[in-house]
């Protein structure tokens, strides 16, 4: 089916759109675009160089696809922005291209960007997360698939937010965030395991314990992280979602948050 596109929207006749997509007048889209089937581009949207849009997206006005990156290193390099299939992207949403030749900021599928949103360059997000309104994901962070930032959070460049988890209103962090947990206090802070997410994901209330009874050792013992992680190699029965947060804090460059 032919896309519905207002004469009123300004388009490069280069960029590539889908079939059966709806463009809204006053919606500015540039040449080197590939925008998929079924998506709706509301008024007022900016979809600039570099943007690789999958299927099924609704975004809305205001919002700003591949702006330019906010990072004194830019130097005007041919970079892409790829958005996955299925997100809602709303209002005054931004989201960068990434900084250097031949890299990428990508956004996954089936999430949701709340109004005042903003995902810095290079940043890799997976699938199913929600980003309150005006949260703020800076620079070459990873954000893993089912995370929640509830609003006004700020994640500070170079980050990493684990499967799972969920960032409370208000925080600010500089220290990765492993799997599973909830995260909240000024300063930020371990608070507890997120069984509502992995209750949702189907997980066992049995491996669920044994999940808390990881992090137990990792933030209420009275040893190091790193010995932590080998007393729950030694104590805490195997599961794929154990496997993951010991892979997520084994492999830590900037630490995990406090255990305070």
């Amino acid at each position: 089916m032919a896309s519905d596109i207002s004469p009123r929207a300004e388009i490069d006749p280069r960029a590539q759109i889908g079939d059966n997509c709806k463009i809204f007048p006053f919606a500015y889209i540039e040449g080197d675009v590939v925008i998929g089937d079924n998506c709706i581009i509301f008024p007022f949207t900016s979809i600039l160089n570099g943007s690789r849009i999958g299927k099924d997206n609704k975004i809305h006005q205001g919002a700003v696809i591949a702006a330019l990156p906010q990072d004194f290193e830019f130097k005007g390099e041919k970079s892409e922005c790829i958005i996955g299939n299925n997100n809602i992207i709303r209002e005054n949403v931004v989201i960068n291209r990434a900084t250097h030749r031949d890299g990428k900021t990508v956004i996954g599928d089936n999430n949701f960007l709340m109004e005042g949103a903003h995902i810095s360059h290079d940043t890799v997000v997976g699938n199913h997360c929600v980003f309150g309104y005006g949260t703020k994901i800076a620079g070459n962070c990873v954000i893993g698939n089912g995370v929640i930032f509830s609003s006004s959070v700020i994640e500070n460049a170079n980050t990493r937010v684990g499967d799972g988890s969920m960032v409370q209103a208000g925080c600010t962090f500089s220290k990765d965030i492993p799997p599973y947990i909830i995260a909240n206090g000024t300063p930020i802070k371990y608070g507890g395991v997120n069984t509502t997410m992995l209750t949702i994901k189907g997980i066992s209330d049995k491996v669920q314990k044994h999940i808390a009874n990881a992090y137990r050792l990792v933030f209420h013992g009275q040893t190091s992280v790193f010995d932590a992680v080998n007393q729950i190699k030694e104590q805490v029965p195997d599961s794929p979602e154990i496997q993951t947060l010991i892979e997520f804090i084994e492999s830590t460059e900037r630490g995990i948050i406090s255990k305070l």
